[in-house]
């Protein structure tokens, strides 16, 4: 069992994902920081200076100055105002892989269409060599075939 997972992880494939997997985790910082030290700001002053991140209902009836304040006294709280951030977050990321993948897609050429090398036996329906002059599971002779 050791040496079949030996195998596996040594594979191109499983090392490229991981690759990938460091390389998303340090893109998700940088988008991460994007979205609380740009947009956020900057949304929050379009809609009157509200601090999203500072958006919570304290499930215990209590009045908290701060969420923070909240969390001191471990009080419940739906910190409401971080999942609109990370809603946000989210989009952003999902945007940003989605014009990255668009980009390598527009660089990748379409290989052409493989020229076709069988084509089918009008009688038995079966595929048969392109240049074949009779079927060679039913013995028809067929009517179009290509001259030589």
């Amino acid at each position: 069992m050791l040496k079949e997972f030996k195998e596996f992880a040594l594979k191109g494939n499983v090392i490229d994902m991981a690759v990938g997997v460091i390389i998303g985790g340090a893109f998700s910082t940088i988008v991460g920081s994007l979205v609380n030290d740009i947009f956020m700001p900057i949304l929050g002053l379009l809609t009157g200076k509200i601090n999203f991140s500072e958006l919570y209902v304290s499930l215990d009836g209590v009045k908290y100055a701060t969420l923070a304040e909240a969390q001191e006294v471990s009080a419940p709280v739906l910190a409401y105002g971080q999942f609109i951030q990370n809603i946000i977050q989210f989009i952003l990321l999902a945007f940003v892989v989605f014009l990255f993948v668009r980009a390598i897609n527009k660089t990748r050429k379409e290989e052409p269409a493989a020229a076709p090398t069988t084509k089918t036996c009008p009688f038995c329906k079966s595929e048969i060599a392109l240049d074949a002059v009779k079927c060679p599971n039913c013995t028809s002779a067929l009517p179009d075939y290509p001259e030589q």
